[in-house]
């Protein structure tokens, strides 16, 4: 059975960036207005406090980990955050660590925190299906596995661009996944926790070449149409047809870039009738013709 969470997270093509471990003291704040980089944090001892733009402030305790998968305007600070005015740089301490508000005295909270990027073109429609903002507590899982990936990435041992891609691909999986029944933001994850709009979406990852329609995928998932249209897009965040688009447009870009493929072939392969209708379809979501996106991309 295809797993839609993994495929797109695989199409993602995460790479590490960096990660380092943090830990404060006092009254601190860090503001980070980021270009849509992931954001990964868990908080190894003690807590602190997280403002995502947009959202009530979120206490995060000792276990808790934290994905943003595109991260803009968010601020961690101490639970009592200091006044208006500029953020203090971190401080390098003996340990290697970086040092939050006051020197002296023991941390409040110790976390690891990184970034990651998504090397796929695809990036933002496939972010744009996953929630805003991932928060899970008590999953010692995603713990260790942000450990194996900081270890991962400061070391220079053999395959260690292949192992950390396999680490990071697990880690989003078991993130998203271990949020799945309590997330917030309509994407993917709330698709796939309803058990209805769940067969729909998996017919559509598992056959990509037929002719879905919304009453073909009603059908599936037991729903009239108009009840499965509805739920599908207040859940998803799209119509059924656009996600349809969405996931047939990125399995064609990822063959037209790295495999080589003659536009004919993946046009079948996607789910179009003639190579036509396909270039038609791909230069309106893309901007480009098929053949001219394959040749930029060699």
């Amino acid at each position: 059975m295809i797993d839609p969470l993994s495929e797109v997270v695989t199409l993602l093509q995460p790479e590490a960036a960096f990660s380092k471990v943090v830990n404060g003291a006092g009254r601190w704040r860090v503001r980070r207005t980021e270009l849509g980089r992931p954001f990964y944090c868990v908080i190894l001892e003690g807590s602190c406090r997280l403002v995502v733009e947009g959202r009530e402030p979120l206490v995060l305790l000792a276990g808790d980990f934290v994905l943003i998968p595109a991260a803009h305007n968010f601020a961690t600070s101490s639970i009592d955050p200091p006044d208006d005015g500029p953020d203090a740089p971190p401080t390098i301490v003996p340990s290697g660590e970086f040092r939050l508000g006051a020197l002296e005295g023991p941390p409040q909270v110790r976390m690891m925190v990184g970034y990651c990027v998504f090397g796929s073109p695809d990036a933002a429609i496939l972010v744009s299906l996953l929630p805003q903002l991932v928060h899970v507590r008590g999953e010692q899982r995603l713990a260790t596995l942000v450990q194996l990936v900081n270890e991962e990435s400061r070391g220079q041992r053999p395959a260690r661009e292949l192992i950390l891609t396999r680490l990071l691909e697990v880690l989003l999986i078991e993130a998203l996944r271990s949020s799945a029944d309590t997330t917030e933001s309509p994407g993917l994850l709330r698709g796939l926790a309803d058990a209805r709009l769940a067969v729909a979406i998996r017919c559509m990852h598992e056959l990509p070449t037929h002719p879905w329609t919304v009453a073909h995928l009603a059908k599936q998932a037991a729903l009239s149409r108009s009840a499965f249209f509805e739920r599908f897009n207040r859940a998803v965040g799209v119509t059924p047809m656009e996600y349809l688009l969405a996931w047939r447009m990125a399995l064609a870009k990822k063959l037209l870039r790295n495999q080589g493929v003659p536009v004919a072939d993946v046009a079948e392969r996607v789910g179009y009738s003639s190579a036509s209708t396909f270039s038609v379809a791909f230069s309106r979501y893309v901007g480009m013709p098929p053949a001219r996106y394959a040749r930029e991309r060699e």
